[in-house]
């Protein structure tokens, strides 16, 4: 009788566990998460997207200095997320690092408000007839980098692990029910709700800002912030939380140690090769890499050779590692190459927040006798743009192209970015022509020396440029984010997370750095970019621009011609072993019984 207690009660621990994991998961949780990354980036963009007017307006700095303190600013904002993404993934895990990272972030978002709220912290407003204002003082500007930079660390620790760990909700759940697949694909859901918090952004909080003013219109992204932070850490108990896998660099840096001081030895054949499946059992739940033959250096790293066994049996991870763990790190190599392709794209389009503001608030933005249109708000078009094209993508554009393609997806993860960088040049090229116009019209009406003018122009003709760059993000984003997750380790899900914003980072920064030589190089022949637009040349910048996106998308090309999918073994439903070979289906890719991968 007491066994038998004893069995029924491990099979009601069991029962129970079985219950609470079955709870966990699903839709049941987007709420929750997709509501943490609303306000988030409500907050975000409720500042940045105007952060152009209010450096040049009430810091009073001049034009390239404010551009380029955008363009940096947003360069750490999305550098701080690798070191996040390595950070859950080693030990802290996705939830613990998002709701840190929300926290610093709000209170980057309370010292930004007081900076503007607080007349000692910015300078004071110019007079109607002066000249020259007061530019803002070391000790303001200290504040303000300051605030940034709280900011900055703050998205190191939401940007990397939010898309991620939204998946693990969805696509991890989707694995465990042989067929299923979510309605929506969780990346598509996710950058629909992105443009949603952007929509808001761009159109209420910056009628604040330029309406109501500056204390206002920071506070309301503030509480945004606040609210974003209660709304996430409320629904801890439903969400499935990964266990980190252990530091994913050092075990990088273990292949590579162990694969040099094999570099002499000969790779047998690859049957021969060290595996290890209980070893690699908690960085391999949903499968484990399978040998490709591709970087076969690093093949050495799973030789077995004398001493690489310790007196306790198990391996010297520095001198010997699994198939799985030198296939992690292929994983990681392969991958590079085409989330550069991404950098040139944030290059082009990190005017959209300075330059592109800039000659809206030149134009004519009378709606009504009563209503102006704040040159911020232009953005309202991107993401009206590639709101309206997800969700065409997603419900219409996908159901035709599986009919001619037979994909699940329609098309592949890098065909989706290949069209987004494609229709990326458009975008720029229409920008070209259009700022050759508007300064057409300033010569024609005599205001080449007024810059802050009206211009006889509607602002309405920087609409197409504003629309074709969100048709181009509906693709290339969702597409390079899909990828990342489907090629990535699922160890490191998190620190390919950051590889994406690890793009925008060195995106911003190059164009801070294309900015300032092109500002140095013309300013003997004519400067390109004053601060007085009517007399620069912006449309010589954007040629240069779209010359720059052909180069990019040519070396896109060849990276995507000679890249190989990861093969994957994965246990199925009543534990046969199936594989799985990545082909840039994400969570839907095909699966077969048997058979051998190139």
């Amino acid at each position: 009788m007491a066994a038998e207690d004893g069995g029924g009660e491990k099979q009601g621990a069991g029962a129970a566990a079985a219950r609470k994991a079955k709870r966990q998961g699903g839709f049941r949780t987007m709420p929750f998460i997709l509501a943490n990354d609303f306000c988030d980036r409500l907050a975000s963009v409720g500042f940045t997207s105007n952060l152009i007017t209010y450096l040049t307006l009430q810091m009073h700095l001049p034009l390239v200095q404010a551009s380029n303190i955008i363009t940096n600013y947003n360069g750490t904002a999305n550098l701080t997320p690798l070191v996040g993404g390595l950070v859950a993934d080693s030990f802290a895990g996705r939830f613990w690092i998002i709701t840190f990272g929300s926290v610093v972030y709000q209170i980057g978002m309370v010292c930004l408000t007081l900076s503007a709220a607080l007349p000692s912290l910015h300078p004071p407003p110019c007079a109607k007839h002066a000249a020259d204002c007061q530019r803002a003082s070391s000790y303001q500007i200290a504040v303000l980098y300051l605030s940034l930079l709280c900011t900055s660390i703050g998205t190191g620790g939401t940007r990397p692990c939010t898309m991620a760990f939204g998946a693990d909700q969805l696509e991890l759940n989707a694995h465990g029910r042989r067929g299923a697949r979510p309605k929506w694909s969780f990346f598509n859901l996710y950058f629909f709700a992105v443009e949603l918090a952007k929509l808001t952004a761009v159109t209420a909080v910056v009628y604040v800002q330029e309406n109501v003013g500056w204390g206002w219109g920071l506070g309301v992204p503030t509480i945004a912030m606040l609210a974003a932070v209660i709304a996430f850490v409320s629904g801890y108990s439903l969400y499935v939380r990964m266990p980190p896998g252990g530091s994913p660099m050092v075990r990088l840096a273990q292949v590579a140690a162990a694969a040099f001081k094999k570099r002499k030895a000969a790779v047998p054949d690859a049957s021969l090769l060290y595996q290890d499946k209980e070893l690699d059992a908690g960085i391999s739940t949903t499968g484990r890499l399978l040998h490709t033959d591709q970087l076969k250096f690093f093949d050495k790293a799973a030789i077995v050779t004398d001493g690489d066994v310790l007196p306790s049996g198990q391996p010297n991870p520095w001198r010997l590692s699994t198939v799985h763990r030198v296939e992690e790190l292929k994983s990681i190599i392969r991958i590079l190459p085409i989330c550069a392709a991404g950098i040139i794209l944030v290059t082009s389009s990190s005017h959209n927040h300075s330059f592109a503001i800039q000659q809206a608030r030149t134009l004519d933005r009378d709606l009504t006798p009563h209503f102006r249109i704040p040159p911020a708000s232009m953005l309202i078009f991107t993401n009206l743009a590639m709101l309206l094209t997800l969700a065409f993508y997603d419900r219409v554009l996908v159901r035709v192209l599986r009919r001619l393609t037979g994909r699940p997806n329609g098309i592949t993860h890098l065909q989706r970015t290949g069209v987004g960088l494609t229709i990326a040049m458009l975008s720029n090229a229409v920008a070209a022509v259009v700022e050759r116009r508007r300064r057409s019209v300033a010569a024609a009406s005599g205001l080449l020396d007024a810059p802050k003018a009206t211009l006889p122009m509607s602002v309405f003709w920087l609409v197409p440029q504003f629309t074709i760059h969100g048709i181009a993000n509906a693709f290339m984003d969702v597409g390079r984010m899909e990828f990342l997750y489907d090629q990535a380790p699922e160890s490191m899900r998190s620190t390919a997370a950051a590889l994406y914003w690890l793009t925008f980072s060195i995106g911003s920064y190059l164009g801070t750095l294309l900015v300032t030589i092109v500002h140095a190089k013309t300013q003997r022949s004519g400067q390109w970019l004053p601060d007085n637009l009517n007399r620069g040349k912006l449309d010589n910048y954007y040629w240069l621009v779209v010359a720059l996106e052909v180069v990019n998308l040519v070396y896109f090309f060849v990276c995507v011609k000679y890249y190989t999918f990861k093969p994957l073994e994965t246990v199925g439903g009543e534990e046969e072993v199936e594989l799985y070979h990545g082909n840039g289906n994400g969570a839907d890719g095909a699966k077969k019984q048997g058979g051998s991968f190139k």
